[in-house]
């Protein structure tokens, strides 16, 4: 059982303003109503990164909005190919990027472009993994902070990256500018306009998840995989007995 956070959990929030998720206007008599599984992926291995402040309030969100929810500590986590793919923190990357039907992806931007930490958490998900494409078709929402002044470089990449992981971006997304001055005493995004856009982009995430998980397979599967398959199949089937 997925756990419910209530307001008191989210002491930014308007309770008159925020809604369950319609789920009968989403999904068929017929498909799933299990919880959504939503993996969080965020930036930082500092202590209190503003980047896992984001992530822990989307995942206060998205629970509240009745979804099962897991972070990602990239602690530990080395280069791609600095490393082999059974090493504890890629497997466990892997299986949870499997494990899940949706994601957020939260970095801090860097130099103008998102952080090296959260571009090797994506390059250690293959586009294939035993037969099965981990990242197509699932959904994601992508979130940047940032210490200066409002930038959207960080999100428009990590676009670029969902994209190429075959996945389903949705169209709202949040930059958060000055991030010092956006956060409590105790790590809490307080109310304001941008706060307001991470709550939408997490009541819209576990909107498109509902209306897309049944649906994925069917939409992504291409023609150009099917002509592989087909190929690969006339191949054992007509190979030469020696």
């Amino acid at each position: 059982m997925t756990h419910r956070v209530d307001f008191h959990d989210l002491p930014g929030i308007d309770p008159e303003s925020l809604q369950p998720i319609d789920i009968d206007a989403l999904a068929g008599p017929n498909t799933s109503r299990h919880a959504p599984r939503i993996l969080i992926l965020y930036r930082s291995l500092r202590s209190r990164p503003y980047s896992r402040s984001v992530a822990e309030e989307a995942a206060r969100l998205l629970r509240w909005f009745g979804c099962e929810v897991r972070l990602f500590d990239p602690s530990g986590l080395p280069l791609p190919d600095a490393a082999e793919p059974d090493h504890p923190h890629v497997q466990a990357l892997r299986e949870l990027a499997m494990w899940s039907e949706g994601m957020v992806w939260v970095s801090p931007e860097r130099h103008g472009a998102m952080t090296g930490i959260m571009k090797t958490q994506i390059d250690w998900i293959p586009l294939s993994l035993g037969g099965v494409r981990p990242t197509q078709g699932k959904t994601l929402a992508v979130m940047e902070v940032s210490g200066g002044s409002q930038s959207f470089n960080a999100v428009n990449q990590l676009r670029i990256l969902g994209r190429w992981m075959r996945m389903v971006t949705i169209p709202n997304q949040s930059s958060v500018p000055k991030a010092f001055g956006e956060f409590d005493e105790d790590g809490r995004m307080q109310d304001s306009p941008l706060y307001r856009r991470v709550v939408d982009g997490c009541e819209e995430l576990v909107k498109f998840t509902w209306l897309m998980r049944d649906g994925s397979d069917y939409l992504t599967r291409s023609y150009s995989e099917r002509v592989e398959s087909a190929e690969e199949t006339s191949r054992r089937v007509n190979q030469v007995a020696h």
